[in-house]
């Protein structure tokens, strides 16, 4: 299992479904809009702190 690091929201495009998301010790980490884990619409706020598993996806 994956360790669980806080950040900040960056940045976030709703109409394009990614942004990108601050972490405190290490490089930013981009967010696409199927790893949010909540209801409805999946979109994030910048400023907004988040708590995250960071794993390397394909590119």
């Amino acid at each position: 299992m994956a360790e669980q690091v806080t950040g900040t929201v960056k940045w976030f495009n709703d109409e394009k479904g990614f942004g990108f998301i601050e972490q405190a010790d290490g490089p930013d980490v981009f967010v696409h809009h199927s790893a949010i884990q909540s209801e409805g619409f999946k979109s994030l706020k910048e400023g907004q702190s988040v708590t995250m598993e960071v794993s390397q996806g394909a590119k």
